[in-house]
């Protein structure tokens, strides 16, 4: 989804509404988008960001679990072998 599809729609709503005494309309249609967006359960680019960069950590500290599993089970299986 591009995210100026949001800035253009508002912007072009601006300049219609601009051209015509529909104030009211304005504030009311203003009032539904917003209304919809709140419920679309949208994040900021922010929060993005942020959860972003906690998978990432998340990922690297697996990673090296796994890596360190890995390890020992080898050094398990070399203990028990005759």
């Amino acid at each position: 989804m591009d995210p100026n599809i949001f800035t253009d729609l508002n912007e072009r709503v601006r300049q219609v509404l601009a051209q015509s005494p529909a104030a009211d309309l304005e504030k009311n249609l203003r009032a539904m988008l917003m209304s919809l967006f709140a419920r679309l359960d949208l994040v900021t680019r922010e929060e993005f960001d942020i959860q972003r960069q906690v998978l990432l950590r998340t990922r690297e500290k697996l990673a090296r679990v796994e890596s360190r599993l890995s390890e020992l089970e080898r050094t398990l299986d070399s203990t028990r072998k005759p």
